[in-house]
């Protein structure tokens, strides 16, 4: 059999027993668990719609209990998340809604830290049995990434589908993707996120060769057809092992691909700014309000999810590109940061970035530390940055007199919904672009022992020439002016 129909016969395997998001519920029928779906575009979807779902939210009180970094959380949040406990269950719901799910209850419960087996404690989950069945619930929802372990004990002792927070915005991410880079990338977030999984959801299993007709083992096996053979876990780990690195060269060839639609823009000498900020902090409606584009504006977490790019004109008469890309959320999972790199690698190249923030949300400050933990997870926080404070026409005259608008970055305030602050955003970008682009020629022979150099010439100059000499990588190029300290000690020569 080849990878490919290998490949095929695996995903429609476990689109049909369980999906790609939990394991098995060992119930006494051998049901399929129903509210799994595949998608259109190749992706699968979790939820199915209207199913109703119990929300759980965990305060871990131990300052070890979910970091797994080292690092210390504080007021019983996780390792890497910005908002409180009961913040980040409110932000669960609205992403559950986003899904298609209809919220029937929630429960929380404060822990020194997750069980092992089952993450919540026994008596909580006796509880949440109980309230599933008063709610008449299809799915439980944790805003937690549970482990395999976890994920299918408590469907067995539920008897019910579980979907921890990982998997949920994995599916809001597969059904807003319509490109088919982004259908790729979706694709290959979700499978790596299924990989650890596959030993749990094969909870019983087959073998090839030496199977007997009621299940694995070399008793019963037919004449010639005994012995340890290949079990069916194995056989679709590798399976999907043969897919994830298919997904990788075709994203990889589509990374090339923007790789030289980078190199004309840098030879065309068009700066390029790039919209980043929290999921649906107004970002598409910025982008057509400067560009008349035609893209989705929708009052959803993740409404738009692959990248547009468009021309506008800043005051002076200069063209600039704008992109708008992907929305951040705290605890983005890893699996859909590496997965995207291709997309978010416009964030990388751009030259300005404009950090779009809904000025009203109550929790924007904590969002604002989200989007600047995520720039700097991908090494863009030394850019240039622009902070547009936007949806002030949902503010009160007193409450738009008390902006703070000076302690943050190039500060504006804007209501991109209606044009206003719209003059005094290009002005500021007209600004901040001017300095941006205020370069210098540089000739440096970097050590081949700080290759890392090189990489930042290529990704925030333009590079005329290079050569490889004894002693080094010898550049010849522009740089901004701000990065003329950095490569300093090893010039050759420099003019303005």
């Amino acid at each position: 059999m080849t990878h490919e129909k290998e490949n095929t016969v695996v995903e429609r395997r476990y689109r049909s027993r369980t999906g790609w998001a939990a394991g098995v519920a060992e119930d006494a029928g051998g049901e399929e668990m129903p509210g799994r779906t595949a998608g259109d575009n190749g992706t699968l979807s979790t939820l199915a719609a209207a199913e109703r779902a119990i929300l759980v939210g965990a305060d871990l009180r131990s300052p070890l209990a979910r970091s797994r970094d080292g690092s210390v959380p504080k007021d019983g949040r996780a390792a890497g998340a910005t908002l409180s406990a009961a913040d980040s269950l409110a932000e669960l719901e609205q992403l559950a809604w986003t899904a298609g799910a209809e919220v029937a209850g929630t429960l929380t419960q404060k822990l020194d830290r997750p069980d092992s087996a089952t993450f919540l404690g026994k008596g909580k989950v006796e509880e949440l049995r109980s309230l599933v069945q008063e709610a008449g619930a299809d799915l439980v929802i944790f805003d937690e990434e549970l482990t395999p372990s976890q994920q299918r004990n408590l469907e067995n002792a539920l008897r019910l589908k579980i979907v921890d927070r990982t998997a949920l915005i994995l599916d809001i991410f597969a059904q807003r993707a319509r490109t088919r880079e982004g259908q790729l990338q979706v694709e290959l977030a979700q499978l790596e996120y299924l990989l650890p999984r596959l030993s749990q959801l094969w909870v019983q299993f087959s073998r090839l060769g030496g199977a007997a007709a009621g299940g694995g083992g070399g008793r019963g096996g037919r004449i010639a057809t005994r012995g340890p053979g290949e079990t069916q876990l194995e056989v679709d780990r590798r399976a999907i092992r043969a897919k994830i690195a298919d997904l990788k060269e075709k994203i990889g060839r589509i990374s090339d691909q923007r790789q030289l639609y980078r190199s004309r823009r840098q030879r065309e000498a068009v700066p390029v700014v790039a919209l980043v900020g929290y999921t649906n902090a107004g970002k598409s409606t910025l982008l057509r309000a400067l560009s008349d584009a035609d893209v989705l504006v929708e009052d959803k977490l993740f409404a738009t999810l692959d990248p547009t790019t468009r021309r506008i004109a800043l005051p002076n008469g200069q063209e600039c590109l704008l992109t708008d890309t992907v929305g951040f959320i705290q605890r983005l999972p890893t699996a859909l940061v590496a997965a995207f790199r291709a997309t978010l690698e416009e964030i990388n190249f751009a030259d300005v970035l404009i950090h779009v923030v809904d000025v009203t949300h109550p929790n924007s400050r904590e969002q604002i530390q989200a989007v600047r933990q995520t720039l700097d997870d991908l090494e863009v926080d030394e850019k240039p940055v622009v902070t547009v404070l936007n949806k002030i026409d949902r503010l009160s005259p007193e409450a738009r007199a008390a902006l703070p608008l000076g302690e943050f970055t190039n500060g504006v305030a804007v209501a991109a919904a209606t044009g206003e602050g719209l003059d005094a955003l290009l002005q500021k970008l007209q600004d901040v672009v001017a300095e941006a682009q205020d370069r210098i020629q540089l000739r440096v022979r970097i050590p081949y022992a700080s290759g890392e150099l090189v990489r930042l010439f290529h990704e925030r100059g333009v590079v005329e020439s290079e050569q490889y000499g004894p002693e080094g990588t010898e550049l010849t190029g522009t740089l901004p002016r701000r990065f003329a300290a950095t490569f300093e000690p090893f010039a050759l020569a420099a003019r303005r």
